[in-house]
């Protein structure tokens, strides 16, 4: 290899560097689960990517900054976008009195053997006094109802606090894909 053979080459790995360092700052981070609020979408240890600068939409699993835990984050499924009415009757999600069906809750309610609902009633005036979702805000939950610390216990979520929106597990190589 000749001098400028070499200057290419390391002028082509600087200009990699920088291209990996810029997709990683601006538009994904990875990101590690920690506890078991969504099992069973995601499971505890998993190593998932999120795109960050994306428009948040309902039923969409986000990542932010823990409320109550500073330098810890959270990752939720957005329930509750700004103006909607949330309520829990009998297991079942009404968003704006209309019955919404959870699909990616199925297989876990139906592994319960207790005969206690998986999330218990509730009802936003209830829990904070409003009835509808603030404007810049959401309302968040983990899929492992019984267990997670979410809007029910730590509020609403500004939706400028959101980092990224959690799209695809890469790490354990079994679970590989997309997130439903």
């Amino acid at each position: 290899m000749n001098i400028k053979e070499i200057g290419k080459t390391i002028l082509y790995f600087m200009i990699l560097v920088v291209i990996l360092f810029g997709l990683r700052h601006y538009v994904f981070t990875p990101v590690v689960v920690k506890g078991d609020s969504m099992d069973p979408t995601l499971v505890d240890g998993e190593r998932v990517i999120a795109l960050k600068n994306t428009e948040v939409k309902r039923f969409d699993i986000v990542t932010f900054p823990a409320p109550d835990d500073p330098g810890k984050n959270y990752i939720k499924r957005v329930i509750g976008l700004p103006g909607d009415t949330i309520e829990y009757k009998n297991d079942q999600l009404y968003i704006n009195g209309k019955k919404v069906a959870e699909p990616y809750l199925d297989e876990f309610k139906k592994e319960l053997t207790d005969d206690q609902p998986l999330t218990y009633d509730f009802n936003l005036k209830d829990l904070f006094g409003a009835e509808k979702v603030p404007a810049g805000e959401l309302f968040v939950l983990g899929d492992n109802r019984r267990i997670s610390k979410d809007s029910r216990i730590i509020g609403m979520i500004q939706e400028k606090n959101i980092m990224a929106d959690v799209k695809f597990v890469f790490w354990p190589l079994d679970r590989f894909g997309t997130i439903d």
